[in-house]
């Protein structure tokens, strides 16, 4: 790391206790100008992202001491960065929960680290809002006993706060923006992980589910709308 200026450069944290794949990927992404901070166990991952305020996590599931999943539960209770999770197992469920708890996107084992970069690339690239507060589009959205505030960053259930992910609350701001328009899900990877992410449908399913359990109130039919075949809509009514 050179001793220029680090205050405006993006900081990725990356966690994993195998050396070689370490010494692969930290050369590169600070070769992309980020500054960098490693982990080798959950313990140590928790307290770096505490300290470091990482922009993007790069977090290995199986880890010495505590899981990558726990890593990313924890975490996720006092830090928004991106998270991708990287796991040595095909298995489904493995990627499933990790973005249940909090991840935004995954890989499989084994991959090109330099895969990884353009992942985290595309992650930093990810479109901002824009919305000021002479915006129509700035105005808080109410439907029914959701409230979606654009400008303030904030949902209300019922008068109540839920605390959402930035890709959650990036997507349910999308689908709130038209509420009767439907959302294809090559759209919404677009408008919410940017053009140049190259995830799969899953990723966006798994958190429109997430997204769900957190706004959705039992007994009540889903504010988010499932159109077979085509995506999601909000249903507005």
């Amino acid at each position: 790391m050179t001793d220029r200026d680090t205050s405006d450069r993006h900081r990725v944290l990356v966690v994993d206790d195998a050396p070689e794949f370490i010494e692969l990927l930290v050369p590169l992404l600070q070769r992309e100008g980020y500054v960098t901070e490693t982990a080798a166990d959950g313990e140590a991952a928790i307290a770096a992202a505490r300290s470091f305020a990482p922009d993007v996590i790069v977090l290995d599931l199986g880890l010495p001491k505590i899981d990558g999943v726990d890593v990313c539960r924890q975490v996720r209770a006092f830090s928004d960065a991106y998270v991708i999770m990287l796991t040595a197992r095909a298995d489904e469920v493995d990627r499933v929960v990790g973005l249940e708890v909090g991840a935004d996107d995954y890989m499989t084992k084994p991959f090109s680290p330099r895969e990884l970069v353009a992942r985290v690339r595309a992650m930093l690239r990810r479109p901002r809002s824009t919305v000021t507060a002479e915006d129509d589009a700035a105005q808080p959205r109410r439907f029914g006993d959701l409230e979606v505030d654009p400008l303030a960053h904030a949902v209300r259930v019922g008068g109540e706060e839920i605390a959402l992910t930035r890709i959650e609350f990036d997507l349910l701001e999308t689908l709130t923006s038209k509420p009767s328009m439907v959302f294809s899900r090559a759209l919404l990877r677009e408008r919410v992980w940017g053009p140049d992410w190259f995830g799969d449908d899953h990723v966006v399913d798994v958190h429109i589910a997430n997204l769900r359990k957190k706004i959705d109130v039992a007994g009540n039919a889903s504010y988010v709308r499932t159109v077979r075949g085509v995506g999601y809509r909000l249903a507005a009514s």
